[in-house]
C-alpha cells in the first residue's frame, strides 16, 4: 500500500513539473522583442503625451507615421509644436516668437526610424519585479515593467524603466534615469493605432511674425 501511494505521488509530482516547466518562459530580452515587432507593424501611431522632467510638466498629442513622420502639438505649453517629417526638424516655440529648424541627412533620419531595435542594441533589459503585471502609479492600470540598463557610458540614460499594457504590448510609460540622477518621464494614454494618418499632418508652417534659426543643432554636411 505504501508503495502505490508513493508511486503515485510520484507519478503527480511529474506531472506538475510537466504543466509547469512545458510552459513558454518569456524572458525579459524576448519580452522587448515582441513589444518591437508589436510596434514594427504598426502603419500610423496617435496619442496624448506627458512629459516631466525638472519639475516641469508638458501635454499634447503625438502622432507618428511610418517610416519617420512625427509630430508633437503641446496644450502646455500651449501652441508649441515639433515636426520630423525625415528631411527636416522644426520646433515652434511661441514663448519665444521663434522658429527652430534643423536639416536631417537620409543616413540620419533612417536612423530615427529604428525605434525600439535602437534601446534593444544599447541596452540590457531585465524585468523589474518578474513578468506577472503589476500596477502603474497613479493609475488603475496593471503593466509590465522591463529595466533597460545601458550597455556602454556613451548612453544618455543610465537606464530606462518602460511599464507595457500585457493585453496590447503598447507602452504606456517610459521613465529614464540620466546620468546625473534626474529623471525624465513619458506617459502616453488614449492610444490609438493604424487610423489612417495622412503625410499632410506633417506638413507645418510657423507663424509669419516669428523669427526663424535655421540649422540650429549642426550644419548638415554629409
Amino acid at each position: 500500500m505504501v508503495t502505490k501511494k508513493l508511486l503515485l505521488l510520484s507519478f503527480l509530482i511529474q506531472c506538475i513539473s510537466f504543466f509547469a516547466f512545458s510552459q513558454e518562459i518569456i524572458t525579459a530580452e524576448r519580452y522587448l522583442e515582441m513589444v518591437s515587432e508589436n510596434y514594427a507593424n504598426m502603419r500610423d501611431f496617435e496619442a496624448g503625451i506627458t512629459i516631466q522632467s525638472n519639475g516641469s510638466t508638458m501635454t499634447g498629442t503625438v502622432s507618428y507615421l511610418v517610416p519617420y513622420f512625427l509630430r508633437i502639438d503641446f496644450t502646455a505649453p500651449a501652441e508649441q509644436v515639433i515636426v520630423f517629417n525625415g528631411e527636416m526638424l522644426t520646433l515652434y516655440l511661441p514663448d519665444y516668437r521663434a522658429t527652430l529648424t534643423q536639416e536631417v541627412s537620409s543616413g540620419r533620419s533612417s536612423a530615427a526610424g529604428q525605434g525600439l531595435r535602437i534601446l534593444r542594441r544599447n541596452y540590457t533589459p531585465s524585468y523589474v519585479t518578474g513578468p506577472a503585471p503589476v500596477p502603474l502609479e497613479g493609475t488603475a492600470e496593471s503593466v509590465v515593467k522591463l529595466r533597460l540598463t545601458r550597455r556602454s557610458g556613451s548612453e544618455s540614460f543610465r537606464e530606462i524603466i518602460v511599464s507595457v499594457n500585457p493585453n496590447t504590448k503598447l507602452i504606456r510609460r517610459m521613465d529614464g534615469v540620466t546620468l546625473a540622477g534626474g529623471l525624465v518621464r513619458f506617459d502616453f494614454a488614449a492610444i490609438k493605432i493604424n487610423q489612417g494618418i495622412p503625410e499632410q499632418r506633417f506638413i507645418y508652417d510657423s507663424p509669419a511674425s516669428s523669427n526663424m534659426y535655421n540649422n540650429f543643432l549642426f550644419r548638415d554636411t554629409d
